[in-house]
């Protein structure tokens, strides 16, 4: 088999606390294949977002990488370079970022410099990576990637500054950006969340498209079902840092083994269901992590739940079938689910 892009393995991130130390993460591993999708499902605060600041080691203070690794296999890098080993400020963990991994982000107006045009942006990228471009090569660079991400006029668009423009303009303007310097893997968070319907349609094409022509990898952050099963080759859905059950998409999103899974899919509108019909929400809330309720994390909100041993007991993240792995009691060996 391939060895994949990166392979993360007993992942653990923590944040330090004035009550101690909290786990964001709790040894997870997953593999990101070359040239496929992997999204990652979950609701907020199930550590989705701490999974991609880990692979670029910027795990916000007070929070950082205790234990792990995160083993990237890009080229040049021989038996791989583990991110989870380098300074997040080192010398090798900025050329990673950029022209190896890179990220785009769910509201690109918060990432960009409103004094500076869009193309004085792309262009520092540029500069920062290769001290060697002059200036008139980085400029129709930069417009070449604004046409890449199908902006019409880009050589009108690269002297706009972003409020210049509309919310789905600058999302391609972000998307040019994060792949000015070639990555092997990007990094979507919620990418179309803050997008009307027929804007994220154009936008999830787009990344389809630029992932054919460039053969890169993507990791996929979302919560949104139906954009998981439309772009995902492979899911891991989390819950309070844990994964909770992973496989490939076209399984695990129709036919679910974890009552987490199951719960998110059931809460999912219905277009055929009758007027006046109650959305099948999950009951309770997702627990902070200095709450994390013993036994499995997804207990106190489960359907399925098994009392006195659910509340008790973490179940181990089991095989089922060949490809599939789930982290409840019910798919225990032994245990008919």
């Amino acid at each position: 088999m391939d060895t994949p892009l990166v392979q993360v393995s007993g992942l653990i991130a923590e944040f330090r606390t004035e009550g101690g130390r909290i786990r964001a993460l709790n040894g997870i591993d997953f593999a990101i294949p070359r040239g496929r999708t992997l999204a990652i499902l979950g609701e907020s605060g199930c550590g989705k977002s701490v999974t991609a600041q880990c692979l670029l080691n910027l795990v916000r203070h007070p929070g950082s990488i205790t234990q792990g690794q995160i083993v990237y296999h890009g080229s040049g890098s021989g038996s791989g370079v583990d991110i989870a080993r380098l300074s997040p400020s080192s010398e090798a963990m900025r050329r990673l970022r950029g022209p190896e991994i890179a990220m785009i982000f769910q509201e690109p107006m918060t990432s960009f410099d409103p004094l500076f045009t869009v193309g004085e942006q792309i262009t520092e990228m540029l500069h920062a990576h290769d001290h060697k471009i002059t200036r008139p090569a980085a400029r129709a660079h930069a417009i070449e990637m604004l046409r890449r991400v199908r902006l019409p006029s880009p050589e009108l668009i690269v002297d706009r500054y972003p409020h210049q423009l509309s919310g789905g303009m600058r999302q391609r303007v972000m998307i040019a950006l994060a792949l000015s310097c070639g990555p092997k893997l990007l990094i979507a968070d919620e990418p179309t969340t803050a997008l009307d319907v027929t804007t994220e349609s154009q936008i999830l094409d787009l990344l389809r498209n630029l992932q054919a022509e460039l053969g890169m990898s993507i990791m996929f952050i979302t919560h949104d079902l139906g954009v998981a099963s439309e772009m995902a080759d492979e899911v891991i859905v989390m819950y309070l840092g844990y994964v909770v059950e992973q496989g490939p998409a076209d399984q695990v999103l129709t036919a679910p083994h974890h009552p987490y899974t199951r719960a998110l899919l059931d809460s999912v509108p219905k277009i055929d269901a009758a007027p006046g019909t109650r959305l099948n929400a999950i009951r309770g809330m997702v627990p902070t992590p200095d709450q994390m309720p013993p036994g499995c994390p997804f207990h106190t909100r489960c359907d399925a739940f098994i009392a006195g041993l659910c509340d008790r007991v973490l179940p181990d993240l089991w095989p089922v079938g060949d490809v599939r792995l789930s982290r409840c009691h019910l798919q225990a060996p032994g245990r008919a689910a």
